[in-house]
């Protein structure tokens, strides 16, 4: 096992995981990939969603029309949708996310909702959802590279997807990107937090939002999109113009043009996170030395994408609490006593995992107390109620009132009014 196995591993006990595949390449050349999975049939070779990593692409398709003479950055948006309620935000602005325009688009969740199409979007924001002035502050908004996109579709006079597929995906070989997921995908699910079992995740068509997220691919082909990012290509976009993307928007700023950029013991890496209600992404590429990571994982949360490079590039410590399982049935015994509990003003979580009921103090995320069933009693065999029954207290009506443990109470709102509180608690 390398020490990226160990690192991989320890990605996937810390956060939860249900797969997580990752790649690692030194001087532009793959020199390491993996995948710890719980899920059968996921390996590396799956393709996930990669959420706002899309997003480089959008970026890189806008600056081939500028360096085509097609566009401008300083160009307004309304010279291409004039339709638009932020008519007036530059391209520039909407490639650094600072066009002071809201995050979202008006309506449902789109990420778990299917996409409209274009009018429909540009109809629902009218300009009224603006945050900040131009300019003032880096905002992050998804609404932003919807229209951008449309932009790329209406200069070139084809769809945005085929747009990518041409002028992207083919000069670069990467044929295991899609829109839609392959045959070979990761399932998209969600991990209760608290129960530890899992729930899945649509995978929707983000129709007129597909330009800020949409796209799958695998820790392969992202490697060498990642590459592209570093050096560039003849047939899709210079060095150079690469470049002037990686420089920050504004002073102190982590954003370019379409990119994030990231340090790492004083180097500066360049590309984008990636979420997706089921999915997680990190890619990230020193453009010096042309070393480049890769993560994905199927699950909404648990991991810090922006940690990757520092864990599989840089070695640095990840906790490592063993490979996580998810939960297959939480036991009746169990159930109620699953979630957020107060003991007076402190705030515990109540999750069950590996056949173990943990307490967990949700003010340093260190567990308290382990419990285990014993036939239908849970009995402490960790932490200060070691030995001692941890019992759930019923109203008359049959409904879960409080737990109790060695006169500990726990209440579901703090010093609950409700809940006579026996006299004193032990100090800890």
């Amino acid at each position: 096992m390398t020490s990226y196995d160990v690192a991989l591993a320890s990605l996937q006990g810390a956060g939860r995981l249900p797969s997580i595949s990752a790649a690692v390449a030194r001087g532009g050349e793959p020199v390491w990939s993996g995948c710890v999975s719980v899920v059968e049939g996921v390996t590396s070779a799956s393709a996930y969603r990669i959420g706002s990593i899309t997003k480089t692409m959008t970026a890189v398709l806008v600056l081939q029309l500028r360096d085509e003479g097609l566009l401008s950055l300083d160009d307004a948006i309304g010279s291409v949708l004039p339709e638009t309620g932020y008519a007036e935000a530059t391209v520039r602005e909407l490639l650094s996310h600072t066009s002071g325009m809201q995050s979202e688009p008006v309506g449902p969740w789109w990420e778990r909702s299917v996409g409209g199409d274009t009018a429909t979007l540009l109809a629902a924001n009218d300009g009224a959802g603006r945050v900040a002035p131009a300019g003032d502050y880096y905002h992050y908004s998804n609404l932003g590279f919807a229209l951008l996109g449309e932009a790329v579709a209406r200069l070139r006079g084809a769809g945005w997807w085929e747009i990518v597929g041409e002028r992207l995906l083919a000069p670069l070989g990467m044929t295991a990107t899609s829109y839609h997921p392959a045959r070979d995908h990761a399932p998209g699910l969600s991990v209760d937090h608290f129960a530890h079992t899992l729930t899945a995740e649509p995978h929707t068509d983000t129709g007129a939002m597909a330009p800020a997220g949409q796209a799958w691919s695998t820790v392969a082909d992202l490697l060498r999109w990642a590459d592209f990012l570093a050096v560039g290509h003849p047939e899709v976009l210079s060095a150079q113009t690469l470049a002037e993307m990686a420089m920050p928007a504004l002073p102190a700023d982590n954003y370019g043009l379409g990119l994030r950029l990231l340090s790492l013991e004083g180097r500066t890496m360049i590309g984008h996170t990636g979420s997706m209600p089921g999915f997680q992404a990190s890619l990230f590429v020193d453009r010096a030395t042309r070393d480049a990571v890769v993560a994905l994982t199927n699950a909404t949360t648990g991991l810090r994408p922006e940690h990757v490079p520092a864990v599989l590039l840089a070695g640095a410590a990840c906790p490592t609490p063993g490979e996580w399982r998810p939960t297959a049935r939480v036991p009746d015994a169990v159930a109620p006593m699953l979630g957020l509990w107060f003991w007076g003003h402190t705030a515990f979580g109540v999750e069950w995992a590996r056949e173990t009921l943990v307490v967990r103090d949700l003010r340093t995320a260190e567990v308290s107390d382990r419990f285990v069933l014993a036939g239908e009693r849970l009995i402490g065999v960790d932490g200060y109620h070691r030995g001692e029954q941890l019992e759930v207290r019923r109203r008359p009506d049959g409904s879960v009132d409080h737990l109790e443990c060695a006169t500990f109470v726990y209440t579901r709102v703090p010093y609950d009014p409700q809940v006579a509180i026996p006299g004193g608690h032990p100090a800890v």
